[in-house]
């Protein structure tokens, strides 16, 4: 978004190293970047979110919602209900309550573009994932229904990527990822460039015709059986 002009704002949550790099990264392109620090799953710090980041840069136009954590429990039977409800908190309302602040202002001034990060963990049967599935699930619905709500002048879309090359791919053992590879079609994980290149397209003009659409970016894995 920075290369492409846009000023940001960097949400973080515990891991202000990486924010800060990246708010190099974002100034780096001579534009303004502000990191702020809330946790999106407390509606009153998503309040305060999105408030700071419009009196540091301005009104909000692009919105991309990220939040996301996951657990793999041995089984069913290990599927903790602290742990539901906190991947809930999370990953859904982590989602909702940043867009529920910001489109007030984006229908006032009738524009507005938002782009969900869900996962292909939400578009199939995950047995080892369901709490993170379900999850996903209901950030594609979420997106699907404020689509019609929010038309024709604000865009929602979101992203399924398949696993990534991120801090939350350390949850899977080396074998684990070993057999996504050889279970996707383009042989490799995906990259952060991957889903930036991906969530770029849905937010620029080049996508003016696309709202309430997952635009899945796993390699191809969801083509196989």
């Amino acid at each position: 978004m920075a290369k492409c002009g846009a000023s940001v704002a960097i949400n973080y949550n515990s891991n202000l190293r990486l924010a800060k790099n990246t708010l190099k990264s974002v100034r780096s392109f001579g534009v303004n970047g502000e990191i702020i620090k809330a946790n999106v799953s407390k509606e009153k710090e998503v309040k305060y979110l999105i408030r700071k980041t419009e009196k540091k840069l301005g009104p909000i136009d692009l919105l991309i919602t990220n939040a996301g954590i996951l657990h793999v429990p041995k089984d069913v039977l290990d599927l903790d209900y602290t742990i539901w409800k906190k991947i809930m908190s999370t990953n859904v309302d982590g989602t909702f309550l940043p867009i529920k602040e910001v489109i007030p202002g984006m229908i006032k001034r009738k524009f507005g573009r938002i782009v969900c990060i869900s996962s292909i963990a939400g578009l199939g049967k995950r047995p080892n994932m369901i709490a993170y599935g379900t999850s996903k699930a209901s950030v594609i619905a979420l997106a699907r229904n404020l689509a019609e709500a929010l038309a024709p002048y604000i865009r929602i879309n979101t992203v399924a990527p398949g696993l990534i090359e991120t801090d939350m791919a350390k949850a899977f053992s080396k074998e684990t990822k070993k057999n996504i590879i050889k279970n996707t079609p383009l042989k490799r994980l995906g990259t952060s460039e991957d889903i930036a290149n991906s969530v770029i397209y849905l937010l620029s003009e080049q996508s003016s015709f696309i709202t309430g659409q997952t635009l899945i970016v796993d390699g191809g894995k969801v083509v196989l059986p």
